[in-house]
């Protein structure tokens, strides 16, 4: 199967792909990043008790900036008004983990997952700067996509922990 990649051109040359042809349509993604520290960790993070301060708003405020700019940042991204950021944290102090989730809104002619996984990672590197001087080993993994909703790919999810599907 012979497939055409959309932003290298026959001399194999990079470039932004023309969207200008595309349906406006809403289109969302999410993602998510894993902190992995020890317990004690999360629960400094989540009383807001750590050397640096109160590390999830400023992670959260990080992980805005960080989609708004994601076309500054990526090479071949379009930039794209965003209607709606969110990052949000699920904190499990037994597994020494901090779920970053995020979702991105637009109504435009291309996608949002970049900044999606922009906010995402943003965040979660935010975090890490933020507890680093408690757990420089602290990792970061699990850097994914969700779902995404919109366009002409259409719609599609992954199971996510405790799903039975």
């Amino acid at each position: 199967m012979d497939h055409q990649l959309s932003h290298v051109r026959s001399d194999g040359s990079a470039h932004m792909v023309d969207v200008t042809g595309k349906d406006t349509t809403a289109r969302t993604s999410r993602a998510q990043a894993v902190v992995h520290t020890r317990s004690d960790v999360i629960d400094l993070i989540m009383d807001a008790d750590l050397p640096k301060g109160d590390a999830l708003p400023v992670a959260r405020v990080a992980g805005i900036m960080a989609a708004k700019k994601t076309w500054e940042t990526i090479p071949l991204c379009h930039p794209i008004p965003l209607g709606k950021i969110t990052v949000d944290f699920e904190a499990d102090v037994d597994a020494g983990t901090l779920r970053v989730i995020t979702l991105v809104k637009t109504k435009g002619v291309t996608g949002v997952e970049m900044e999606a996984l922009s906010a995402v990672s943003t965040a979660a590197l935010t975090v890490y700067d933020m507890i680093k001087a408690v757990d420089a080993r602290a990792v970061i993994t699990d850097i994914k996509v969700l779902e995404k909703t919109g366009g002409k790919s259409g719609d599609w999810a992954i199971s996510e922990p405790g799903d039975d599907s």
